[in-house]
């Protein structure tokens, strides 16, 4: 199985599945370069994925959906265009002999859900669209953060060798922000180095690890000492045993931060 991501406007990436002949998308907010690709590779598109219900990631669906007869996936409590098969959590997609199980991580909208195949070549797969990225999450835009805390929670439980594949390139500015909340953590200085050096060459930096993540996204580590004291110095309100207010601190930090 071959895992792809196709370069999409400013910075998304519309991640492709295929195995030589048949094809999964997940999040295409644009039809062209899906079927630049199909046509490329000489691909029959079989189903499409989708997370959340934004323009930058449903943008494309209803012209593929026309195009090549694919069968629409995605959240059943948001505004996507039909016809669509509604999933949410506990509900499982089988396409091209993969087993999706949904997970439900309402906060960047409020019923986002993520796409996790325990085993695909050997390791686990996790499409995640805008919940979380590499070095960071999503805007708060629907959910609360407690909601987001109880989605990235969920994520982060899975196996260290899952592969994160979000839907934006955002991680250089990403871990900008975050060697400013823990500036000693050692992981996230070598990660930052290997992902400028990456982007020099304009390659992507994702899929991420999850293990990885662990160790270098502050929005999963809202618990550690040193998080949670630098989310207090950007907000002397904020009290460090409540990871919900540190979450909320670090997002409003993020969303102000340059």
């Amino acid at each position: 199985m071959n895992l792809l991501p196709l370069p999409a406007f400013s910075d998304n990436y519309i991640w492709m599945l295929h195995n030589g002949s048949q094809a999964i998308v997940v999040d295409p907010g644009d039809s062209a370069p899906v079927v630049q690709a199909l046509k490329r590779l000489d691909l029959t598109l079989q189903a499409i994925l989708v997370t959340h219900h934004h323009a930058d990631h449903v943008g494309g669906v209803d012209a593929l959906r026309h195009a090549t007869g694919a069968t629409v996936y995605g959240p059943a409590r948001e505004n996507i265009p039909e016809p669509l098969v509604r999933l949410a959590q506990g509900d499982t997609v089988e396409v091209l002999g993969l087993h999706f199980s949904v997970l439900d991580v309402p906060g960047h909208t409020a019923g986002h859900i993520a796409y996790y195949c325990p085993e695909m070549d050997g390791a686990p797969l996790l499409f995640c669209g805008d919940t979380l990225f590499s070095g960071g999450c999503g805007r708060l835009f629907e959910g609360t953060p407690a909601q987001m805390l109880d989605s990235l929670d969920q994520l982060s439980a899975l196996p260290g060798d899952t592969r994160v594949c979000c839907t934006h390139e955002y991680t250089l500015s990403n871990l900008k922000f975050a060697r400013a909340v823990e500036p000693g953590n050692a992981a996230l200085l070598h990660y930052s180095s290997s992902c400028e050096a990456l982007r020099a060459q304009n390659l992507p930096t994702l899929p991420s690890q999850m293990a990885l993540e662990r160790d270098i996204n502050p929005f999963l580590r809202v618990r550690q000492t040193a998080v949670a004291q630098a989310a207090r110095g950007y907000d002397a309100q904020v009290h460090q045993d409540d990871a919900v207010a540190v979450l909320a601190a670090l997002r409003q930090w993020k969303n102000e931060f340059r």
